[in-house]
């Protein structure tokens, strides 16, 4: 009874390990390299959390005015914070023009390489699994 109960737990807890790998995607799975997009506008929301950031900014088309909410995904928490990225980086109401990869579904989404913040006019990496030299 033991050894079953051994080995029951012991497959739960793979299987619970696994769980967030099948949840995980891969860069080409949802962003197209060969879609770039470059984008400014204020910032609504930030998620600072695994397994990927995501920030989301109000761009204005510059013709009709109109105003549309892009969500863009950027590197872990973990590595950000390896490049000089806090929580704290990007606030709501920061105006930010942000470079990446559009999403391929066609959504309002998108996967950033570079954030400049126009607070203090520095450039930094995204981390993003799209980047060849990432």
């Amino acid at each position: 009874m033991r050894t079953r109960m051994a080995v029951f737990v012991a497959a739960f807890g793979l299987l619970v390990a696994a769980a967030p790998t099948v949840a995980h995607h891969a860069f080409s799975a949802e962003f197209d390299r060969d879609k770039p997009i470059k984008a400014t506008g204020v910032v609504t929301k930030v998620e600072w959390m695994n397994p990927h950031i995501w920030f989301y900014i109000d761009v204005k088309d510059e013709k009709s005015g109109k105003v549309t909410n892009w969500g863009w995904e950027m590197g872990s928490p973990n590595g950000l914070m390896r490049r000089g990225w806090t929580r704290n980086s990007l606030k709501i109401g920061d105006v930010v023009t942000v470079e990446g990869s559009a999403a391929k579904d066609g959504s309002n989404n998108a996967n950033a390489s570079t954030v400049l913040l126009a607070s203090t006019g520095k450039k930094m990496f995204a981390g993003s699994s799209g980047d060849p030299a990432n």
